[in-house]
């Protein structure tokens, strides 16, 4: 399918045989970019700081994609200035990548909270919606209230805290810090010593709570939720380039410091049950236009959310991030990535930060795009079939630890 604009800049879409579906929307004439003020003495280790420090050249980049739509863009900074400039800027939408204020995640909440104060639409969570999702606990404990599978989990904030319904191999991450911060092969504890001396030092170093969950041995595959006016997922399974005979991880290093292509690769990945889950998980905490998870399968087929990310990295191939890597096997280009998010922005009557203008929109989707639909009618008895096989299986592993 090819997209064009015409003199109004209104979006035409041409299907497959050069007929042009209609749409009766328009597309903005400006959009701001917001990204991260990053500077050194933001952050507690220069690990986080170096997770943000391209914040301003990606969006660059960013920006160039959407200068070819026809729309003006202009990039800011989200710091003290970003007030003053985005009235002076007025524009039609944002596209909000600002992942931390003076190196806190949770004060990130408050950029789309001044963007709905000007009642400016944006990309992404809401102000509620993206600081729920920056506490990790919280977020496994509303996937698991609404049925979506997680591994085991306890939340330190004392290294002599007693275990409790976890077992080992346990896997040690901070709870408020995504970007695999602080993963690596020492993530991964085999015994209570290794794993009280572990909490320790992320309580010290980063003064946040920490997050102890099961290891699920398996395949791993990451799921990217993008909305267009309805909600589409893809899959890409990742698989290891020299893969570990005992725990398959990605590290920090290599996710940052590495190009990740030497570590593993996406393949395409189908799972019409798991498609629901991850739409489930998606409307469960809140989250608006586009989401990643990862989501461990073990060797019996049981599903188990590791991850859950609002607001993931965003960009082009190029930038070796998630959701163009993994659409890309689809066939599906970051400008129409891009395009699709700019209309749902503005759009979709469901998008709680959008102008909820009930605006209608028709939409000839790819060829894939279509196959995907067509596999997405997934009665509910699927997914309760899968909850029901978990659910036994948790049953038998409880009377297996009973004593005797």
């Amino acid at each position: 399918m090819e997209n064009t604009l015409d003199e109004n800049n209104q979006q035409n879409l041409t299907n497959g045989n050069g007929h042009h579906t209609t749409t009766n929307y328009k597309m903005p004439e400006r959009i701001a970019i917001l990204y991260t003020d990053a500077k050194p003495e933001y952050f507690p280790t220069e690990a986080l700081y170096l997770t943000e420090k391209d914040a301003e050249k990606e969006a660059g980049i960013i920006a160039g994609y959407v200068e070819k739509l026809n729309i003006e863009c202009r990039t800011f900074a989200g710091d003290e200035k970003l007030l003053d400039n985005l009235k002076e800027f007025n524009p039609d939408m944002v596209i909000n990548l600002v992942y931390s204020v003076r190196g806190s995640d949770y004060s990130a909440g408050t950029v789309p909270a001044i963007l709905d104060y000007l009642d400016i639409p944006y990309t992404g969570a809401d102000f509620f919606g993206y600081t729920f999702n920056t506490d990790k606990f919280l977020v496994k404990e509303v996937l698991q209230r609404a049925g979506v599978p997680v591994p085991n989990y306890q939340l330190f904030t004392s290294p002599n805290e007693p275990l409790r319904n976890i077992r080992f191999p346990l896997i040690v991450k901070l709870n408020e810090t995504h970007c695999g911060v602080e993963i690596n092969k020492d993530s991964i504890c085999e015994d209570e010593k290794h794993l009280r001396e572990r909490i320790k030092y992320l309580l010290n170093v980063y003064k946040q709570p920490v997050i102890v969950e099961e290891y699920i041995a398996g395949r791993e595959v990451t799921a990217i939720l993008l909305e267009g006016m309805n909600k589409k997922v893809y899959f890409g399974e990742k698989v290891f380039v020299n893969p570990d005979d005992k725990y398959n991880i990605v590290t920090f290093d290599e996710q940052w410091l590495s190009s990740s292509e030497y570590t593993y690769r996406y393949e395409r990945y189908e799972d019409t049950v798991l498609r629901e889950y991850v739409k489930r998980a998606f409307d469960a905490t809140r989250m608006y236009d586009y989401a990643k998870f990862d989501i461990r399968i073990d060797a019996s087929g049981r599903y188990y959310f590791i991850d859950a990310n609002c607001n993931p990295a965003f960009g082009p191939k190029i930038m070796q991030v998630a959701i163009s890597s993994i659409l890309g096997i689809y066939g599906i280009s970051f400008t129409e990535i891009l395009r699709r998010l700019i209309i749902n922005t503005l759009y979709a009557e469901h998008n709680g930060n959008g102008n909820g203008n009930g605006v209608s929109y028709t939409n000839q989707d790819s060829e894939s795009d279509q196959n995907i639909e067509n596999n997405d009618q997934v009665v509910q008895e699927e997914v309760n079939k899968e909850e029901n096989k978990d659910a036994t299986v948790a049953t038998v592993q409880k009377d297996q630890q009973k004593p005797e």
